[in-house]
């Protein structure tokens, strides 16, 4: 997995662009997303993270690690006695590794020798899913020059001028930023606005101009959903390196 450098809190990021990324203050390309919830009932459901209506979903699971090395959950799952036994769409961390769900966030990070010292990945897409994530999608829209994407505004790593306005979802109100696809994962790079390496949160939603897919994530899940044709998904289902499951829109997410 790529190593991530905590960085110091700064001011804010340049007025017009996150990464390669552009900050778009004309938010009518996401106003689609925000006429899709006339309210929370989907709050915490698939089809929360990633628009209702499309006719197939998948839940893209985030790696744990071993040594810095990207660990499945199915491998997880065959090694540690602890837990359960077989990974499906709505299997979460602390089930996979047998700790207490009242209090399973010191539990769920105990690891196992030989199989995992790092859990699973608690955040936003991290930026090597991303990359892969991103090289299916390609093939699964007409405009993957133009794509949009949605960062939530309450991250600490950046003060953002209250100027830029944002959108809201069940989960989150989000800054709106707009450029390729295979720009996604551009605010990992190291040195974008030279400042040398960091971890920098890649944005929670992403869609196309043609709205063929829609990607959520958050920064309290392991995971990553994606709501898309069935021909995607399965695509992302045998696509190499990434762990995928089908899921129901109105599942639980984790």
């Amino acid at each position: 997995m790529d190593s991530i450098e905590l960085t110091s809190r700064e001011p804010r990021p340049p007025s017009e662009h996150y990464g390669r990324l552009r900050v778009h203050r004309d938010l009518a390309p996401a106003q689609w997303l925000v006429d899709a919830y006339p309210d929370d009932t989907l709050f915490g459901k698939v089809a929360g993270m990633c628009t209702p209506g499309f006719p197939a979903y998948a839940r893209v699971l985030h790696p744990a690690a071993l040594d810095d090395h990207p660990v499945r959950w199915d491998e997880v799952a065959r090694k540690d006695p602890a837990g359960v036994r077989k990974v499906d769409g709505e299997t979460l961390w602390h089930e996979l590794v047998g700790a207490d769900d009242e209090a399973p966030y010191i539990q769920e990070q105990a690891g196992l020798p030989g199989v995992w010292d790092e859990m699973a990945w608690e955040g936003v897409t991290p930026a090597p899913v991303a990359r892969l994530l991103a090289a299916v999608l390609s093939g699964h829209t007409e405009t993957p020059e133009r794509c949009w994407y949605g960062l939530w505004d309450g991250y600490g790593t950046y003060d953002w001028d209250n100027r830029v306005p944002t959108f809201p979802t069940p989960h989150r109100d989000h800054i709106l930023l707009g450029g390729a696809l295979n720009e996604v994962s551009s605010p990992s790079e190291p040195g974008w606005q030279g400042r040398g390496t960091g971890y920098i949160e890649l944005p929670e939603l992403w869609w196309p101009e043609d709205h063929s897919w829609c990607v959520g994530s958050d920064t309290d899940l392991k995971s990553t959903y994606v709501g898309s044709s069935r021909a995607c998904v399965a695509a992302l289902l045998a696509a190499p390196g990434l762990e995928v499951h089908p899921v129901d829109p109105m599942a639980r997410v984790g």
